[in-house]
Formats: C-alpha cells, structure tokens, sequence
C-alpha cells in the first residue's frame, strides 16, 4: 500500500522558512571560518550570481560525497541560478573550491542519487518530502510532483582535481 503525501500547510512552511533564514545568518558565520569545522563535515556554503538581478547570495546547503562530485538535494529558488552548468564557488571544510553545478531530474537517477545522500548524510533526508513505499522505493507520484515543482539533486563538478 503507498502511502500518501501529506497535505501541505502553508502557515507551516512560511514558519519553517522564516526559522531557516534566521538559521542561515550563523550557519554563514560558521561556514565561512577557514578551517573545517563539525558542521563543515556535512554542510558547505555556496555563492552564486543571481541570472536575473545580478545579485550576489552565499547559501548554506547539505552535501554528501559521491566519488569525485558533492550532491545536494534542491528544491528552492536558488537552483534557477544554476541552470546552465554555470560556474559557483563552494566554501568546502573552510577552503574556497570553484565548482559547476549539473541539474538532475530524471527520476530514477534522482531516487538513485537521494539514496547516496541518505547514506552519507542522513539528516538531509529531514528536508526531502517525498515519502516511501512500503518496499523503500520512493512513491513515484510524489516523485513526479516534486521534480514537476522544481525539486532537484544539484551534483557539484568540483573544478580542482583531489579536493577533499
């Protein structure tokens, strides 16, 4: 039997991103410390160019390793700024590393990558509201409506060989 989704409430997400926002003002501080820290380990900070106004953002985000490129579940704004493969600069374990972002959205290859992300970095999956089948597998309704909605895995191509 799939379970369903739960409806969404929108006083609820309004305060969970008034938290978040209040959350990032210190997450940046700490993030941007040039040296790696406990949180360093499992969050990085990104900065990018808006397309539109030009504007300049620093973002903390959650990571897990994949070989030799970083994932990141998306499901904000933000990620219309990377579109394009468009060059950012990850601020990783307290070092400055120019990175490109790839925009994944397939859904196998999403549910495929969130389970890369699950086992390196289970806290993310708080942030990810797609729920599960009884067999594990992400329920592929929910899956659809989210990619539909801008729901993406940002993959990071790190630009310097044998970052850590």
């Amino acid at each position: 039997m799939a379970s369903s989704p739960a409806p969404v409430n929108a006083a609820a997400m309004q305060r969970r991103a008034r938290i978040m926002r209040a959350v990032n003002v210190p997450m940046r501080a700490v993030l941007s410390l040039p040296f790696p820290t406990p949180l360093s380990g499992n969050l990085m900070l990104i900065s990018y160019t808006g397309r539109k106004t030009g504007k300049a953002y620093r973002q903390p985000v959650s990571y897990a390793r994949d070989g030799d490129t970083l994932l990141t579940p998306g499901g904000g704004r933000w990620t219309v700024n990377l579109a394009g493969g468009r060059a950012v600069r990850l601020r990783l374990r307290g070092r400055d590393v120019p990175a490109r972002a790839d925009l994944v959205s397939d859904p196998g290859e999403v549910e495929r990558l969130l389970g890369i992300i699950a086992a390196g970095n289970p806290r993310a999956t708080r942030f990810i509201p797609i729920p599960r089948r009884a067999d594990g597998r992400l329920d592929p309704d929910a899956l659809g409506a989210a990619i539909s909605h801008g729901f993406r895995i940002v993959r990071w191509h790190l630009a310097e060989a044998g970052v850590r």
